[in-house]
Formats: C-alpha cells, structure tokens, sequence
C-alpha cells in the first residue's frame, strides 16, 4: 500500500457507476484504477485528493479499462469514505 494523490478522474464511456482515475504514486509512477465511486464523489471532488492505494494487484480489465491497483475505502448502506492521511507525506510513502 502506497500514499498517492489522485490527479484525475473521469467517467468510463459506456458504464453508469465507474471512473477511471490516475494516481500519482511519486518514484512508483502513476497508475491508474477503475473504480465505482460514482454517486459518491464527483470526478472534480477526487481529483488533489490524497489516498491510499494498494498497488501490488496484477492488471485486470473493467469495461475495457486496465486498472492496476486499488483505492482503499470504507463503506457501509450508501455512505462510503477513502481513506486518506491526517498529515502531509509525500507521494509513494509505504502504508505500514
């Protein structure tokens, strides 16, 4: 699990609930995931947004889209939270 800061977001043609969403994990890259936070967040509301993504997943395809990786969130009934920190640290820092 790494530290990343989402630096965009945008809907994936074709689908209802998915976003296809860049992170940007400092010496480890950007890589991208799909994910199904829309009615959530709006895609302007993740973008800046520091969170943690789980990156050691192979590539999967989601309607046509490769994601590699894993937001972590927490979610219960319709409420659903990402997991972020409660300090700066930069890009790519190991979640322990």
């Amino acid at each position: 699990m790494r530290v990343g800061t989402v630096v965009k977001a945008e809907p994936v043609p074709r689908t209802s609930k998915l976003y296809r969403i860049q992170v940007d994990l400092g010496k480890v890259g950007v890589k991208q995931t799909i994910s199904s936070l829309v009615g959530y967040y709006a895609p302007e509301e993740l973008v800046n947004k520091r969170i943690i993504f789980l990156t050691n997943l192979e590539p999967a395809k989601f309607s046509g889209e490769i994601s590699e990786g894993m937001l972590l969130a927490a979610e219960i009934d319709d409420r659903l939270a990402l997991l972020t920190t409660d300090k700066e640290i930069q890009n790519g820092a190991r979640v322990t």
